[in-house]
């Protein structure tokens, strides 16, 4: 699936999930804006060491004007962009705790990465896909979605989420070539997962156990699905989910 001549933004692209999607769509001949907090400029170089065309750019997706910042870099530095791919996400830094639990500061940090962060990502990157005459966007949701995982009730929601939003893009976006799915992961064992040996305890054995495929899930096992909505193979697919977890639930 050739990606020569686009574009693709991937947000929370500097390690673990997202650089391997990053890395990926640039293999297929993308070029590659990273948004990130932190290490977008290494992963950037990275890229070009590789010899792929790459830039980054440091991106709150919680923060307008951050997101805002990010489309006009697309646009001033790679030309535009075709391809959204929202990326960053809370999830491999919290701790699993009863609902009851949660504070609601927390509650809301993760509302505001993981479900408004897309929406104005989404937002700020529209009228350039407008100028393009379209676009995809990929929406990393989660197969706790589909499940209901206890122990993370905020992420779960937030994941949720993304699913109906996916959907509600899809509708209104149509129009303008604008296609919307969604990649739901297993428990993957990226880079911020493996820094979190609390989370690997209470997480890993159990879904190991319970997929079809029974081993552990890594983030190249990702980057295809990805690659796919991102791809004209996809063409006439939008408001869609892929879930990729080995099985582990059929959706």
């Amino acid at each position: 699936m050739s990606l020569t001549g686009k574009v693709a933004i991937v947000t929370g692209g500097a390690k673990g999930i997202g650089y391997a999607i990053a890395a990926d769509l640039a293999r297929r001949g993308a070029a590659i804006l990273i948004a990130d907090l932190e290490g977008a400029d290494a992963a950037a170089k990275r890229l070009r060491d590789e010899g792929h065309r790459a830039t980054a750019v440091k991106v709150d997706v919680a923060s307008e004007a951050d997101t805002a910042a990010m489309a006009k870099a697309a646009t001033a530095e790679l030309g535009g962009a075709d391809i959204l791919v929202n990326n960053a996400a809370i999830f491999s830094t919290l701790k699993r705790q009863p609902f009851e639990e949660i504070e609601p500061a927390a509650w809301r940090r993760v509302m505001e990465v993981n479900t408004l962060g897309i929406f104005l990502c989404c937002r700020a990157v529209l009228p350039v896909f407008k100028a393009r005459g379209g676009g995809r966007i990929v929406n990393i949701s989660s197969g706790v979605a589909f499940k209901g995982n206890p122990g993370m009730a905020h992420y779960v929601a937030s994941k949720g989420a993304v699913v109906s939003l996916t959907r509600s893009l899809a509708t209104e976006l149509g129009r303008y070539n604008i296609l919307v799915n969604s990649v739901a992961p297993g428990f993957t064992l990226s880079e911020g997962v493996l820094e979190n040996p609390d989370l690997i305890q209470g997480v890993r054995e159990v879904s190991t156990r319970t997929r079809v495929l029974a081993r552990d899930m890594t983030p190249a096992d990702i980057v295809g699905a990805v690659a796919f909505f991102a791809g004209a193979d996809s063409a006439f697919i939008t408001g869609q989910t892929i879930v990729v977890d080995g099985g582990a639930y059929f959706h």
